[in-house]
C-alpha cells in the first residue's frame, strides 16, 4: 500500500514491515493488519512505551502518522 503522512512523505507499505509511529514517545512496530484505507494495526512483542499504550502489545495507529523503518 503506498502511504503519504502528515510530513509529505511517500512510503509503500505492506505487512511484515516495521513503521515509527509517535505515541508520547518515538516508537516501532510490524504491520500485521491493514485496517481500512488509512489504519494500520502494529504489534511489538516486547510491548510498547508510553502512558498511552505502555505494555500493550498490539495497537491501531492512522497511515498519516507512520513512516517506515529503513
Amino acid at each position: 500500500m503506498k502511504i503519504k503522512n502528515k510530513w509529505d512523505e511517500e512510503h509503500d507499505i505492506e505487512v511484515g514491515d516495521w513503521v515509527g509511529f509517535k505515541c508520547d514517545v518515538e516508537q516501532y512496530g510490524k504491520i500485521i493488519a491493514f485496517r481500512g484505507n488509512n489504519g494500520v494495526i502494529l504489534e511489538n512483542k516486547d510491548g510498547f512505551d508510553g502512558d498511552y499504550i505502555g505494555g500493550d502489545t498490539e495497537t491501531i495507529v492512522f497511515t498519516d502518522d507512520v513512516w517506515k523503518n529503513p
